[in-house]
């Protein structure tokens, strides 16, 4: 039994937590003017007409002013900034195009403007996560495959911005609109092959897509599927996120992280789990690394070394712009994929009807690990192999990337150099394949 006073003081908590947002803008708008005051103090130390510019104790004060304003500051969404690419060995523009639209989703098509005739590329629709970070986030990624790709993404809108009246937002939605814009791109494109592309948190909805779309004889079904660092099969060398969801469970998830958004948000009154929630649990996750990275930039810009500077400016320019993520799909993605295990146990429901994969047996599977992923344990993406039985072997790929974690799975030079090109393989095999397909006669 428990005593009165405590059940008091827990309602009292979980009240208190339903006022966090206007908390947090109360302590954001508290400390605008020392905001204002330290980017003042670092423009004035970074003019070199000021004497102590040159000083120690001039780059000192004008190093820790800019780290200040950094740290308490808001970050935008960031934008792509990929206006051009290489094309056959010409340097041709980019532009972003919006081809498709739902409330809490924009579809981006990286129009390339080629003017001399190439051969027709694949197309690839690249599925960014949902789970905190701007689509943007994936900036190389789509750099990286734009020479050989018609690229389109799917840039998430954040919830804060999107009116009560708008509706709801769940996991099942999240599967309609991907079956939705493969649909669009299939009547856009007269039933050319479309390529997918999930990174981490999109697989399950992807690979639910598609088991939909494949046990309907759906004729947009995707072409190939490439699974990145997903959590298909979450009891597959857990990591502390697999563990703390399954042993906290959906109930503490909603009474700590769940806050309505607050006035004069466009969303206001909208249940969300809110992006600054969110960038507190990834900084945790490696705190001592990101007080290292600060730490270091400080010195950078002491030392003058403004490369060094820039970097780190980049990174976490993208790192830490985040947005609100509906409730409700929150919820349900803990309860489907970290407490219950839906998918690998054959019981996750769309529109309470079981998705069934083994209903796929058109889509060519790759699934891609990290060796050193802490988000997604190594084997939890190549599950999926498993769970698609009537896949066929050849249309089958698995590749364990060494000395890489979570976020070297879809960026940076080991990205480049070596997974992006077996992608590039793989989808060409698979290509080959439906080409092949196409020209063995008809049996009678």
């Amino acid at each position: 039994m428990q005593y009165p006073l405590l059940v008091r003081m827990r309602h009292w908590c979980a009240g208190m937590n339903r006022f966090s947002y206007q908390m947090y803008e109360m302590a954001h708008l508290a400390m605008a003017p020392a905001r204002a005051w330290s980017d003042a103090t670092r423009l004035l130390l970074k003019n070199p007409l000021n004497p102590l510019t040159h000083t120690i104790a001039g780059r000192n004060v004008a190093a820790g002013a800019e780290l200040f304003e950094r740290l308490t500051r808001r970050y935008g969404k960031p934008a792509f900034d990929l206006d051009s690419t290489l094309v056959g060995g010409e340097r041709v523009a980019v532009q972003e195009r919006v081809v498709w639209e739902q409330p809490f989703c924009k579809l981006v098509h990286f129009e390339r403007q080629i003017v001399h005739a190439h051969r027709p590329q694949p197309r690839l629709l690249i599925v960014a996560p949902m789970s905190g970070h701007y689509s943007t986030l994936l900036r190389g990624t789509v750099e990286a495959f734009l020479p050989n790709f018609e690229v389109f993404i799917t840039d998430w809108v954040d919830a804060r911005m999107v009116p009560l009246a708008t509706g709801r937002f769940d996991l099942d939605t999240y599967i309609e609109y991907l079956i939705a814009i493969c649909r669009h791109l299939n009547d856009e494109s007269g039933g050319a092959p479309l390529h997918t592309l999930g990174v981490c948190q999109p697989s399950v909805p992807l690979i639910a897509a598609t088991a939909v779309m494949d046990k309907q004889n759906d004729p947009a079904v995707p072409a190939s599927m490439i699974l990145m660092g997903g959590p298909i099969d979450t009891r597959r060398s857990p990591t502390a996120v697999n563990t703390l969801a399954h042993e906290r469970g959906t109930d503490w998830f909603k009474r700590n992280c769940i806050v309505n958004v607050p006035f004069p948000y466009p969303g206001v009154g909208r249940e969300v789990y809110p992006g600054f929630l969110q960038l507190s649990g990834f900084m945790a996750m490696n705190l001592d690394r990101h007080m290292n990275a600060h730490v270091d930039m400080f010195n950078h810009l002491v030392q003058g070394d403004g490369d060094s500077a820039e970097k780190h400016r980049d990174f976490y320019d993208e790192y830490m712009a985040v947005m609100d993520l509906t409730a409700e799909y929150y919820m349900q993605t803990i309860e489907t994929v970290f407490v219950r295990h839906s998918l690998p146990k054959g019981e996750m429901k769309h529109n309470n009807e079981i998705v069934d994969l083994s209903a796929i047996r058109s889509t060519g599977l790759m699934t891609v690990e990290g060796e050193k992923d802490d988000i997604s344990g190594v084997g939890q993406t190549q599950a999926a192999l498993d769970l698609c039985p009537n896949v066929p072997d050849r249309m089958k790929v698995h590749y364990l990337q060494k000395g890489v974690g979570h976020y070297g799975v879809f960026n940076g030079s080991r990205f480049r150099s070596e997974i992006a090109p077996r992608i590039q393989d793989f989808i060409a095999n698979i290509e080959q394949d439906r080409r092949t397909a196409k020209r063995k006669p008809k049996t009678v």
